[in-house]
């Protein structure tokens, strides 16, 4: 390594901490300001980087780790739930963005060859900030989260059939009948090398090097089946990322995924900080000065054109009216691989050097504005569902059928879907205790009322479906969502309807105890302070001091409200 190399990944890291650090304090997506540091140090700027390419090879690093990791959450199981969302949510979402786009740019004077190609480079939307912001929020398994993975999985596929067809637009010459046989070949080889992989190949493999009980060998090993899988499928033709998140779906069965993902966590968002910076190093600032105006309306237009043709998609695959937004909004960006199908197209004379600087310019700023609208997402919902909207667009093409419920009193309400939530309707059920389950998810709605579960479909934002569960006359409500914003609401609108009612809430953060108190929670249980109580237990234990102690000793921290614990955060402690 040159030391030239050396010197530039010095001054990305110092650059990545100082953002991540005043970034994090002032509450804004880091991603903005990795961006924005690949704009200062970039070449187009200060011209402080004097590796770029190595740079962009630690950014594909990053970008495979991500997608890795996010094929390890995710499993076969779940790709197969959503091939629907994949297949016809994809095809929906790129036809459409690519058709109308089309028609936009051409009406702007361009030939209809430029157009299309103008048209499939703005269809394609960003994988790695798209999943990196789904994966921070815990929604990639959601309902909409799985509707936006299936489509950017569709559109990492397409993305060989538009880099075959590049050349046909520039007028080369390519045998299609051969390269659409070839291609054909190549999807029945990884389809079957997938199944194999995950039904045998890695459980078997993975079983034999955890017994060496060697853990460094078995992280060589997990890395080296990311990289192999990655580099096979570019070899043959296809994106490293889609061949991370392969391989990362052939290890997701296996018991040591979880071992796996724990430990790659850190190397994930450490490279992926390469990638979001080389991104900011392509702006041309001295270019978006020249021609700001321009710029600024066709990011506009593509980003409203991009929310509105993924809503549709949404809407057609049956989702609510918030999932539709969402889903609209978190596709609103132009895709990282769309600079692979660019540069493409300029090698091959479709795109003039004036228009790949103004795709350049534009995709870099759908992608730095994006994690602050995907943010913005529900309360965007909020606002838009206080307009007249009908009623079907609210609910859906498919509602979910819901059951007449008789008549609870003191009865237990569940809102949530996690596996929290899932385990004490099994509790409640076992025990013959009198409960109703609000989930946001037509999926696991529908589920569980084949179990035969008492469940209504809806947003406990809203209060006719507390209503629809009895909140009013219900003995304790327990709330089992992540989001400090979504709990605040859902608290206020329960205790409207009912002021003596329990509510015992689940969230992530120990700061978030107070407020939520505050609201009005009866009970707030932080994720990171019960692991810590628990483990506190098992330490007293292990001292063998006696059980009445121990008991006394964490009786004592709970009666306080956790204010060791706040203390500790700088806040005051709980009356």
């Amino acid at each position: 390594m040159e030391l030239s190399v050396l010197k530039d990944i010095v001054i990305i890291f110092a650059l990545a901490s100082f953002v991540n650090y005043l970034f994090t304090r002032i509450k804004v997506p880091t991603i903005i300001g990795y961006m924005l540091t690949g704009v200062l140090v970039g070449p187009k700027l200060m011209g402080i980087i004097k590796a770029p390419q190595e740079i962009e090879l630690m950014a594909d690093i990053g970008v495979v780790l991500l997608l890795f990791m996010i094929g390890m959450e995710f499993s076969l199981n779940h790709l197969f739930k959503i091939r629907r969302r994949v297949f016809l949510g994809g095809f929906l979402q790129l036809s459409l963005t690519s058709l109308l786009t089309t028609l936009l740019v051409h009406a702007y004077d361009l030939n209809w060859k430029a157009s299309l190609f103008i048209g499939f480079l703005t269809a394609l939307s960003s994988t790695a900030i798209v999943l990196k912001i789904l994966q921070d929020r815990s929604e990639i398994t959601s309902n909409y989260g799985r509707t936006v993975l299936g489509i950017l999985i569709f559109q990492d596929i397409i993305l060989v059939p538009l880099m075959l067809f590049t050349p046909f637009l520039g007028g080369g010459e390519i045998d299609y009948g051969g390269q659409l046989l070839l291609l054909a070949l190549k999807s029945i080889f990884i389809i079957g090398f997938l199944y194999v992989g995950n039904r045998w190949l890695m459980p078997i493999m993975l079983h034999k090097i955890a017994m060496t009980r060697n853990h460094e060998l078995f992280m060589m090993i997990v890395l080296l089946i990311c990289l192999s899988v990655a580099l096979m499928t570019y070899q043959m033709g296809m994106p490293l990322a889609f061949g991370a998140f392969l391989a990362g779906l052939m290890i997701s069965e296996s018991e040591y995924s979880h071992d796996a993902f724990g430990n790659l966590v850190t190397f994930r968002d450490t490279f992926t900080s390469f990638f979001f910076v080389s991104i900011g190093m392509m702006l041309d600032l001295g270019f978006v000065a020249g021609h700001f105006a321009f710029i600024a309306i066709a990011v506009t237009i593509l980003v409203l054109l991009k929310i509105l043709v993924g809503g549709l998609t949404a809407f057609l695959l049956g989702h609510t009216f918030r999932g539709t937004v969402l889903v609209g909004i978190a596709l609103s960006q132009v895709g990282e691989f769309s600079f692979i199908l660019a540069k493409l197209g300029k090698d091959f004379s479709i795109l003039e050097n004036y228009y790949y600087q103004t795709f350049l310019a534009i995709a870099v700023i759908t992608m730095s504005i994006s994690p602050f609208i995907i943010r913005l997402g529900t309360r965007i919902t909020n606002q838009l569902l206080r307009l007249p909207i009908p009623k079907r667009m609210i609910e859906g093409l498919f509602p979910l059928k819901q059951i007449e419920i008789p008549l609870l009193q003191n009865h237990l309400v569940l809102i949530g879907k996690d596996s929290r939530a899932l385990n004490l309707s099994k509790m409640a059920r076992y025990y013959n205790l009198p409960y109703v389950s609000i989930i946001f998810d037509p999926e696991i709605a529908r589920q569980r009322q084949e179990k035969g579960e008492i469940v209504v479909y809806g947003d406990a934002f809203n209060i006719p479906i507390l209503q629809k569960a009895y909140v009013g006359s219900a003995h304790i409500v327990v709330i089992s969502i992540g989001k400090l914003e979504v709990l605040k609401v859902i608290i206020d609108k329960v205790r409207q309807l009912n002021k003596h009612v329990a509510i015992v809430v689940r969230t992530r953060h120990i700061e978030d105890i107070e407020v939520l108190y505050n609201i009005g929670a009866t009970q707030v249980i932080p994720e990171e302070f019960e692991t810590a109580i628990d483990l506190f237990e098992r330490v007293m234990s292990n001292f063998l001091l006696p059980r009445k102690e121990v008991d006394d000793a964490i009786d004592q921290i709970r009666s306080h409200h956790y204010g060791i614990f706040l203390e500790e955060n700088g806040t005051t402690h709980l009356p």
